[in-house]
């Protein structure tokens, strides 16, 4: 049986990271993820990799962005605001179609907002981190264990789709202590980087350049496409999700991450009250669980659908286009570091549902 140990969030997810493989961490202090960095600092170059504080968070990306070039297994990690400095580099690195991790544990915003935890950044992360059409996969763990196996996870996505890879967790995740187990995941046929800038010649003697850049449009364009169609791929084969009580439920939750655990709780609460609730949690943000909901919505004892989120309503648009207008979709969250109580969305759900 594996041995369980009780850790904080942040320095789990650090662990995690370089039992996944992390060979180099480039990153810049903030609040409340800098147990990461601390960790990083502390064990990486013990285990034979690299740890570097980079001046800026602009600079950590792009330190990213050169060991990928290199094929290694490369991280930063930061919040909020470090990582709209790093969307431009992130941009980038889609664009070359390098594999990295990023990790945000996020806190209240906008702004610098303050370091209680948040889930404002959920837009950022899923449609707007930086510009051109990309997407990357965001994972959103709901538990430190759940955090630690997704992190073991990303080294593996970002390699096979070549492709930026977001562990999105809040200040919560980043901060509370868990007791967790180190499991390797089910081993995935992984590609050979033969892309990588070795400081040879490769590719029979050619030259190689990684670049994100295109003058030509049309050479853009078809780079573009080529990102479009590994986009898709990734939407068909790695949704992830939990259906929790939705059997029968007459109204159903979306939530994600620690505002997850609030709802089954609030769900276990309405039982006692005859009031027969579910929960869709989107493990992956994008890919978005939408088949789920839609079939879900459309069920006939299903009266409403909820989003609950720990803020002003970023997650409920891809709510409301998954039910395509199935059921109605309501909203109940809170901003800034103020938490969403069990008693404050029943009372919602007690309007909804007449009773």
């Amino acid at each position: 049986m594996a041995k369980r140990i009780l850790m904080k969030g942040n320095e789990a997810i650090a662990e995690a990271a370089i039992q996944g493989g992390c060979q180099y961490f480039f990153g810049y202090p903030i609040t409340p993820q800098n147990e990461i960095p601390e960790y990083m600092s502390r064990e990486l170059p013990k285990r034979g990799g690299t740890f570097l504080q980079a001046e800026a968070e602009f600079a950590a990306i792009n330190m990213v962005y050169g060991a990928a070039a290199c094929g290694a297994r490369v991280m930063t990690s930061s919040s909020g605001p470090g990582i709209s400095l790093k969307a431009e580099g992130i941009s980038y690195l889609a664009c070359a179609q390098l594999p990295c991790v990023i990790v945000n544990i996020m806190r209240g915003g906008p702004g610098l907002g303050d370091i209680a935890p948040a889930q404002q950044d959920y837009l950022q992360a899923v449609k707007g981190i930086g510009h051109g059409d990309f997407k990357m996969p965001v994972l959103a763990p709901a538990s430190i264990q759940e955090a630690c196996d997704l992190m073991l996870e990303a080294f593996d996505l970002a390699d096979i789709y070549t492709n930026p890879v977001m562990l999105l967790g809040d200040g919560m995740i980043g901060q509370m202590m868990e007791p967790v187990e180190f499991k390797k995941p089910a081993p995935r046929p992984l590609p050979e980087k033969d892309w990588a800038l070795t400081g040879k010649a490769n590719h029979g003697g050619v030259r190689r350049m990684i670049t994100s850049a295109d003058i030509d449009p049309k050479v853009l364009e078809a780079r573009n496409l080529v990102l479009a169609a590994k986009y898709r791929e990734i939407e068909e084969k790695e949704i992830k999700f939990e259906e929790y009580k939705t059997e029968g439920a007459e109204l159903i939750f979306v939530a994600y991450g620690t505002m997850s655990r609030i709802v089954k709780n609030t769900i276990k609460m309405l039982e006692g009250m005859d009031i027969r609730a579910g929960l869709i949690r989107p493990i992956t943000l994008w890919p978005f669980p939408k088949e789920a909901i839609h079939a879900r919505a459309q069920e006939a004892q299903v009266k409403a659908v909820m989003a609950v989120e720990m803020s002003l309503g970023q997650m409920v648009e891809d709510v409301q286009i998954a039910t395509s207008g199935a059921k109605p979709v309501y909203f109940h969250g809170k901003a800034a570091g103020v938490i969403p109580q069990p008693r404050e969305i029943i009372a919602d759900v007690k309007k909804i549902l007449g009773k």
